[in-house]
């Protein structure tokens, strides 16, 4: 059995989780998922998503959790700099797979193989009818739009205001019966977007903006999946949420500030 500690976000557990399922399928072993429940997102799995036979799962409110301690003590630990280390674009080469012990605990945020099956990621019956009660309100062309603010730098940077504005007039030009979804950790940004594309912009609007809540992580999947079923969506670079929102469906992607 190899066990996977998730760490980060709603989208960094995710594809970490994925990675760890492709490995486990390549060693032929089950997989057991700690999941942290921290400030860094504050909601057990089960209050998003149903339950899976992909994975066990065990969750956990402190790092001295008995369960993982001794997990932690009994096995080898891989984390970050070592997936960092070996990881190439397919992944983990087969070698270093193979030299890996038997029994792994995987403490780690990196995506270290690539995985496009999120099937084991369903929302609850809860989460879903308030999905499908945002998406009812979708048109024949719609456009997702993921403004990532607050502690990412490399996003406030490189994926400008003006960069979002600019491939949302693009948008309409091509199709002026565009709506677009916007989800955002900023409200100013939203109101300025409102502002500047009137009837336009569809969102969770009573949203909570807090990770460190069970009402914020479920908001914040609530964005992700209508993102996800937009027709394409315009995001924020060096944002886990924007790649996994596209990913989820396969549709296109535009970081904006970057050419289309």
């Amino acid at each position: 059995m190899i066990i996977i500690q998730p760490i980060g976000g709603l989208c960094n557990r995710m594809r970490a989780i994925n990675s760890a399922r492709v490995l486990a399928e390549k060693r032929d072993e089950t997989l057991k998922v700690i999941w942290n429940v921290n400030p860094e997102l504050g909601c057990p799995f089960e209050e998003l998503f149903l339950k899976t036979d992909a994975f066990s799962l065990h969750n956990i409110h402190s790092k001295w959790d008995p369960q993982k301690v001794f997990y932690q003590l009994t096995r080898t630990t891989v984390g970050n700099e070592e997936l960092r280390a070996n990881r190439t674009e397919q992944g983990l080469p087969d070698a270093y797979v193979a030299s890996l012990p038997k029994n792994l605990y995987i403490a780690t945020e990196e995506h270290f193989f690539p995985c496009h099956d999120y099937s084991p990621f369903q929302p609850t019956a809860e989460i879903t009818d308030r999905i499908n009660a945002i998406t009812a309100g979708f048109q024949s062309h719609n456009v997702g739009i993921h403004i990532r603010r607050t502690d990412n730098k490399p996003a406030i940077g490189k994926s400008s205001t003006q960069a979002f504005i600019d491939a949302m007039q693009k948008e309409l030009s091509m199709d002026p019966s565009t709506m677009f979804y916007l989800a955002t950790d900023d409200l100013s940004e939203e109101a300025n977007l409102r502002r500047v594309f009137p009837g336009r912009i569809i969102s969770n609007e009573t949203r909570d903006l807090s990770r460190d809540s069970i009402n914020g992580v479920k908001d914040a999947l609530l964005d992700l999946m209508c993102l996800s079923k937009t027709d394409k969506i315009i995001g924020s670079y060096f944002s886990s949420f924007t790649d996994i929102a596209a990913d989820i469906n396969g549709i296109p992607k535009l970081v904006a500030g970057e050419e289309s």
